[in-house]
């Protein structure tokens, strides 16, 4: 597949359904160092995955039953949100695991909401099932050409706002992101796959020749708890990223100090990326530029809800 050519469409195709998410460079966190941020937090409904979902809907023609989706939450807001915007039904499915305040989102939306007991993938079998019966198309949260297209046009969006990193650290779940970054630059910049110790199914599919199934749970299960990594990323990822996992607690001291020292609200999986750094399980080399990318923000609690 030509992923640049492809990528490039679905910019051209999502142009003007989607932010485009601001940039930042800055100093803190305890780094000795510099560091590039896009905040793609910012992006609709509050991550990444509205570049795909549109991509998804608009290069697809979309059956009378409209769209259906499983999700740990932030795809399951992304793509009803896409659907209503399209004039589309939608029926998304999430896990219970998702929490109440990306449980409101999806509902507020307006979307068809089933909520399953159990963990993403309970859900996505049950997202399967609803589209056998009624022909509902299937918006797949990380595991599809066209979602990992519009899950690129970030990358595509950040090199053409002046990036200078010479090394990008992307947090991972199912892998939708990581393949749009490391399909758009293909070797042209180091990619770091950064994991929760206790949802890490690339790590694993890395060490295990292959994706593998794995045990998912902590703080960051609701957006990075895939319990197997989708094929397009290990495909993508297998000899071209560094992988490095980290602890709960470096990741709730990462969504805190991005709060105290910037005012920036993330769940998260939003401050996983960060972690790394922070923590010391990615150190850069002396000289090496590096950037993260902040996924996400719907924090639970969500301190405005009514």
């Amino acid at each position: 597949m030509d992923w640049k050519a492809e990528i490039s469409a679905a910019a051209r195709r999502t142009a003007g359904h989607v932010q485009v998410t601001p940039v930042m460079t800055t100093q803190g966190f305890g780094l000795s160092f510099p560091v590039e941020m896009k905040l793609e937090h910012m992006q609709h409904t509050g991550s990444f995955k509205a570049r795909g979902a549109f991509n998804t809907l608009l290069a697809s023609d979309v059956p009378a039953a409209g769209v259906v989706a499983a999700s740990g939450g932030n795809h399951g807001a992304a793509a009803a949100y896409a659907a209503r915007a399209l004039g589309h039904p939608a029926k998304i499915f999430v896990p219970e695991i998702a929490g109440p305040s990306k449980i409101a989102l999806i509902r507020n939306i307006g979307a068809d909401l089933a909520v399953v007991p159990g963990e993403y993938a309970n859900a996505l079998m049950l997202a399967r099932q609803h589209e056998a019966d009624t022909g509902a198309m299937q918006i797949h949260a990380y595991d599809a050409p066209l979602t990992v297209a519009g899950q690129g046009t970030c990358f595509a969006e950040w090199d053409a706002q002046g990036l200078e990193a010479d090394t990008v650290l992307i947090a991972v779940g199912g892998g939708g992101l990581i393949a749009g970054a490391l399909a758009w630059w293909q070797g042209a910049r180091k990619v770091v796959a950064v994991e929760p110790e206790t949802s890490c199914a690339l790590h694993a599919a890395l060490a295990a020749g292959g994706p593998v199934d794995v045990d998912v749970s902590g703080i960051a299960a609701n957006a990075l708890g895939a319990r197997r990594i989708g094929e397009i990323c290990f495909r993508l990822a297998q000899g071209a990223v560094t992988s490095v996992l980290v602890p709960d607690a470096a990741i709730a001291e990462a969504q805190r100090r991005l709060w105290s020292e910037r005012r920036v609200l993330v769940e998260p999986a939003g401050a996983t990326a960060l972690a790394a750094l922070m923590s010391g399980a990615y150190r850069p080399e002396s000289g090496e530029r590096v950037a993260v990318l902040v996924c996400g923000g719907n924090i639970a609690p969500d301190p405005f809800a009514e």
